[in-house]
């Protein structure tokens, strides 16, 4: 396939580039303002506004994917449902597929189906809320787009780790570990949207977790 992955340079997304690399996939990593340093062989640095629909439709003619793994700076969270808005949007127009690594907020506490992570202290400390309340937003925006999207809600933690290529894979509800943690390393994250973008499973919400 040939994938554009937006946010290349982040945590999430510089993963994935190298994920869809190692698995022979052709590549854009698209950046705002910070170019990745060092790319792997087959992969396109290109310099792109996410909310900017008309460069975002010329990037994606002829790719078969696109993975939106954007993250606003600390108190601009609010501006996600606009960016991920503006991104469905070029999809839409280009008749492309759409991946978004959300957060977490939006899931269901396991045992609690009508409680969101987002209002559970226990997983989202109020200095965390404004973040996840941003995730549950986005979520919002792609139900209400037209576009081919899959939203991916990471668990509680992510970050860097090691890539086991091993994970669960749930729907709308927090995966949790039996000591009660929910976490998966951004390398297994990448994996797993690999292999969704590979084969689709057909949810529009799902999450990740070990």
């Amino acid at each position: 396939m040939r994938i554009a992955v937006l946010g290349a340079a982040g945590m999430a997304g510089s993963r994935v580039v190298t994920e869809a690399a190692h698995r022979g996939h052709a590549l854009l990593a698209v950046y705002r303002s910070t170019r990745p340093d060092t790319l792997p062989p087959g992969v396109t640095p290109v310099a792109g506004d996410a909310d900017d629909t008309d460069a975002m439709c010329a990037l994606f003619e002829g790719v078969d994917a696109v993975v939106a793994a954007t993250r606003p700076p600390v108190g601009r969270e609010h501006t996600i449902t606009a960016t991920t808005t503006a991104l469905l949007d070029a999809a839409a127009k280009t008749g492309t597929r759409a991946l978004v690594i959300g957060g977490a907020g939006p899931l269901a506490v396991p045992g609690h189906p009508g409680r969101l992570v987002l209002d559970d202290p226990a997983y989202v400390p109020p200095q965390w809320r404004a973040v996840a309340a941003a995730g549950a937003a986005q979520l919002a925006a792609c139900r209400a787009h037209e576009a081919d999207w899959t939203y991916l809600s990471p668990p509680a933690v992510l970050e860097p780790g090691p890539r086991t290529g091993a994970y669960r894979r749930g729907t709308t509800t927090l995966l949790t570990t039996e000591d009660g943690t929910s976490r998966i390393s951004a390398e297994d994250l990448a994996s797993a949207v690999l292999d969704e973008l590979e084969r689709p499973c057909g949810e529009r919400h799902f999450t990740v977790g070990y």
